[in-house]
Parts: structure tokens; sequence; C-alpha cells
């Protein structure tokens, strides 16, 4: 065992993937949220055990992370020949897109691609507190 993580104070829901019928599950993932909506739980945590963000929402990705990402996508606008007026908006589309990549609850959602995982939480009048995801030899 190389990661142990304690949740208490409000309902979690788990899932486990199996990558093939004849092995044990490979990925586990916890999803802890505001109240128990046992269907929405599930399906977030599905969600996440198939895309794998790395962080809750946007205010939880490090500065440090959205700047590096801010400077490339300026270097490569720059190198591109993009148009000096055109430049701030491509960098902040590009580092929106990469909220979303690594942001939970920005995420497009897997079984609704029009709504994100947010707005699945909503509807289900519930949210997500937090959110670990396990793999087999991580």
């Amino acid at each position: 065992i190389r990661r142990i993580v304690v949740l208490t104070g409000s309902p979690v829901s788990l899932y486990l993937h199996k990558t093939s019928p004849d092995l044990p599950p490979q990925v586990g993932v916890l999803v802890q949220l505001k109240n128990a909506a046992v269907d929405a739980g599930r399906d977030i945590a599905q969600h996440i055990a198939a895309f794998a963000p790395k962080y809750l929402n946007r205010s939880a990705v490090p500065a440090d992370e959205i700047e590096k990402e801010r400077r490339l996508a300026e270097e490569t606008a720059r190198n591109e020949g993009k148009p000096e007026a055109a430049i701030s908006k491509i960098i902040e589309g590009r580092v929106t897109g990469f909220v979303k990549e690594v942001a939970l609850l920005e995420q497009a959602f897997a079984k609704d691609a029009k709504k994100t995982v947010q707005q699945i939480a909503d509807e289900a009048k519930t949210a997500v507190n937090a959110f670990h995801r396990f793999r087999v030899g991580q």
C-alpha cells in the first residue's frame, strides 16, 4: 500500500474500474459529496476513472501551472506569427482549455459532453467536496 486517504464528514461514492473481466480492478475512485446522491456520485466517479482530472476546480490548479501554460501559449502564438492584438485572447483561450483538461468540475461530463461535471452535481443537488483516484502501481 503506497497511499491511504481518510474522508470524513459527508457521503462517499466508490467506483472500481476493471480493464479486463479476468483481472481485478486497476483503477479505484472515491468521491466525497456534500450529501448522498448515489447515482450522481457513481457517474462522477466513473468520469474521474476515465478522464483522470488532477484538481477539483479552477481555484485548486496551482498558479505556477497556470503561469507555465500561459507562457507556453504566448510563446507558441508568437512563434506562429499571430497578430499582437490577438495574442492575449489566444493565451486566455489556451489557459481555459488547459483548466478544462485538469480541473474535474470544469470538464465536459463523460456521459453528456454538453454538460460539465459541475452541472451534473448541481442537477443532483449536491457538490463534490473531494476526490481521490487510485491506479494499481502508482
